[in-house]
């Protein structure tokens, strides 16, 4: 079988638990390749031992991060790079999808869909997860934004890809199933929390307007203190989370709390900068 041209980014650090089954399922793509932050378990040696090729990334807490770097950096095959995480897993609609959209010459990039699970179930409900994960490398990056020295994540979790031209479109779900437990998840958060904390200060100082429609909302809705609760209002009772089950409320429960902690933080931030 031919393989689909593509090159495949997966970026890992200690994803022991979830790498086997993403690598397992991305056979049909020509060239994987995983960008590891020095982990300490398996990682490293499970993705050579399935045919992957290993580049080691080291932050020094500037740009780029991990998944710019990679561009810049990795040895790519092919025009198209279709980045994922540990704990995506494609399907063969999925990659047969792809194969086929990304010949259409009017196409620079597509946006992905995602399945959720949590705590393992499939959640049918609630808020959907998108992002545009799939583009050329000549018509694309990762957003460039100045947060040196205040920082701590490596890899772009929240930074949106910049595509020229036009986006489209994948209708095959991916997989999203993390292996790890709800402790991982919680603290995976925390760490989360803390950089929009610090993002929404740094866009108060500098007023950018370059934000997407969402951002927008969610950033006039942390200035109203009312963010958690329409957040669970929207993704339990409009969104229907209810109909998953004790799964569903805690979902939209902790990611209630998530933006309650943004919130918090701020304050705490803002109070620390008035004390010096």
């Amino acid at each position: 079988m031919n393989k689909i041209p593509i090159s495949v980014i997966v970026s890992v650090k200690n994803e022991a638990l979830n790498l086997p089954s993403c690598l397992d399922k991305l056979k049909r793509f020509d060239q994987i390749i995983v960008v590891d932050s020095c982990s300490t378990d398996d990682t490293p040696i499970i993705a050579k031992a399935m045919g992957a090729e290993v580049l080691q990334f080291q932050w020094n807490g500037k740009f780029p991060k991990k998944r710019n770097w990679a561009l810049q950096n990795a040895d790519l095959h092919h025009e198209w790079i279709l980045f994922l995480d540990a704990d995506e897993f494609v399907s063969d609609e999925f990659v047969t999808e792809v194969g086929i959209k990304t010949q259409d010459p009017n196409y620079n990039g597509f946006t992905i869909r995602f399945e959720n699970y949590f705590m393992g179930r499939k959640l049918k409900y609630g808020y959907g997860f998108q992002k545009s994960a799939l583009f050329k490398k000549s018509k694309g990056a990762y957003e460039k934004i100045d947060e040196d020295l205040w920082s701590h994540l490596d890899m772009e979790v929240h930074e949106h890809p910049i595509i020229q031209g036009k986006v489209g479109v994948i209708k095959s779900k991916v997989i999203h199933k993390d292996f790890k437990n709800l402790e991982h998840y919680i603290s995976k958060h925390n760490a989360y929390s803390t950089w929009e904390a610090q993002r929404y200060l740094q866009l108060k100082q500098t007023k950018n307007t370059l934000l997407s429609f969402n951002q927008k909302i969610k950033y006039s809705l942390i200035n109203t203190g009312l963010l958690p609760a329409v957040y669970f209002f929207g993704a339990y009772f409009l969104k229907f989370g209810f109909l998953d089950g004790k799964e569903g409320f805690y979902l939209a429960r902790f990611k209630s709390h998530y933006f309650f902690q943004i919130q918090t933080k701020i304050d705490s931030f803002k109070n620390n900068i008035e004390l010096k």
